[in-house]
């Protein structure tokens, strides 16, 4: 039998990191429901979206500091505090049912919002503030804590904050998030090194597709995507991840 990724899963990584990537985000929840969907084993899953991340990531960090859309000042807080929590949270074993209706609510609520809001929140674009350090990092901390426990870089938790409180512009958030994601991924994947033995062999088909869909992704969100379609965008990419949570 052949290897799904071999198949038609490079075709769905091309497509799912194209949209995430151009709202700044890498596309775990994305690979994760496509993989579960071709009943990858779970163990294998886990690598092989944060490795996938990685490249996405990487590629949107690039596209998007290149077009002056990534504070690093205001990302170097959030950094520090969900890297180390994002580490303890993925040892621990946080009970699914606890977590993800909760994690799936807030998700569709904000993702709500941010598409019936697009036009009269634009506003908030011109008045973006960015938090004070402290703030960022325990805010930091705590979405570290939801990326550790879902497995995901805690993008789609990150930008919607940051576009609600006005700490960054809606492009800005894009390239926070992207580095936010980068930092994220890479300690998902120190944290637990064995993990990279079980990444599949065609792993380096899905990462060219996943690339390729980035490269494409984050040009239409660093420069082609007007405002208002690029909040709306990140509302359906949030509500993907909010029914990836759901179906577990």
């Amino acid at each position: 039998m052949s290897d799904p990724l071999a198949t038609l899963l490079p075709l769905g990584f091309l497509l799912v990191a194209l949209l995430y990537s151009s709202v700044g985000h890498a596309g775990a929840t994305g690979y994760l429901a496509l993989m579960a969907l071709a009943g990858i084993a779970p163990e294998t899953m886990r690598p092989t979206a944060l490795v996938l991340n990685l490249a996405v990531a990487s590629i949107a960090v690039v596209r998007f500091a290149r077009a002056d859309l990534l504070p690093w000042r205001t990302l170097g807080p959030f950094v520090v505090g969900s890297v180390p929590a994002a580490l303890i949270a993925g040892s621990l074993a946080i009970p699914t049912t606890v977590y993800r209706p909760l994690l799936a609510l807030v998700l569709v609520a904000a993702s709500i919002r941010l598409a019936t809001r697009a036009e009269r929140d634009l506003a908030s674009d011109r008045a973006a503030v960015p938090p004070p350090a402290p703030l960022a990092t325990l805010v930091g901390s705590g979405i570290g804590l939801l990326a550790g426990a879902t497995g995901t870089g805690g993008g789609v938790f990150l930008t919607p904050l940051l576009i609600a409180r006005r700490w960054a512009t809606t492009r800005a958030a894009a390239g926070l998030s992207a580095g936010f994601i980068l930092a994220n991924s890479a300690a998902g994947l120190a944290g637990n090194p064995a993990s990279l033995a079980l990444l599949p062999q065609t792993l380096p088909l899905a990462l060219l597709c996943a690339a390729v869909g980035a490269l494409i992704g984050s040009e239409l969100g660093a420069r082609r995507i007007g405002l208002v379609g690029l909040r709306r965008l990140l509302a359906l990419v949030m509500l993907v991840a909010a029914l990836r949570l759901i179906a577990g």
